[in-house]
């Protein structure tokens, strides 16, 4: 795609998939090996429980860009699609999970596919861009939120809630000298949303 008039180049070429915002959509399908649908299966339910759950979780708030994923085996156990939505760069979410716990997870999985060359291979974007399907239509409900931003927003929010059980904020709701704090709408929208 041609740049305008004056306008700089970015440093990362222009890579596949939709966006919506900030949120950004990665849709890959792969061939699975003859004979391997069924380890994939099994790899893919550890995945989803167990004792490493925990090194997972704690491996997408490193990556911190990820707001879900998900894989499906299809076509009578011969493919296999991996989608997920994540916020910034495809260069940086690609490196990302490289650097973590996930990486080792997605190299098991994907060692079912055909031609895999490892999630930490310089050949590897080029083996996913060559299974990268764009979405017709991705449409996120929050397209201005970031995964940061949200996980910030549920600390928020649970921190709120606490407080509003407390009884000394009760105590300052009834307490005369806040009367005028308390008639802000600001103040009013936040104990209704509250309340919802």
């Amino acid at each position: 795609m041609a740049g305008m008039p004056g306008s700089t180049s970015s440093a990362q070429p222009e890579r596949p998939g939709m966006r919506d915002g900030v949120c950004s959509e990665f849709t890959v399908f792969s061939k699975i090996k003859p004979g391997h649908a069924d380890a994939l299966r099994e790899d893919l339910a550890a995945l989803a429980g167990g004792s490493s759950d925990v090194e997972a979780r704690a491996a997408l708030r490193q990556i911190g860009t990820l707001h879900d994923a998900r894989h499906v085996i299809f076509d009578n156990d011969t493919r296999h699609m991996f989608a997920s939505v994540f916020d910034g760069s495809w260069d940086t979410y690609i490196d990302d999970f490289g650097k973590t716990a996930v990486g080792a997870r997605f190299d098991k999985v994907f060692s079912h596919t055909e031609g895999f060359p490892g999630v930490t291979d310089p050949g590897v974007k080029d083996w996913f861009l060559a299974r990268q399907a764009p979405a017709g239509v991705f449409v996120s409900s929050y397209p201005d939120l970031t995964v940061q931003q949200i996980w910030k927003n549920q600390r928020v929010n649970e921190a709120f809630q606490a407080v509003l059980d407390i009884p000394e904020f009760r105590a300052a709701l009834d307490n005369p000298a806040n009367a005028e704090l308390l008639a802000t709408p600001a103040f009013q929208k936040l104990m209704e949303e509250a309340a919802g």
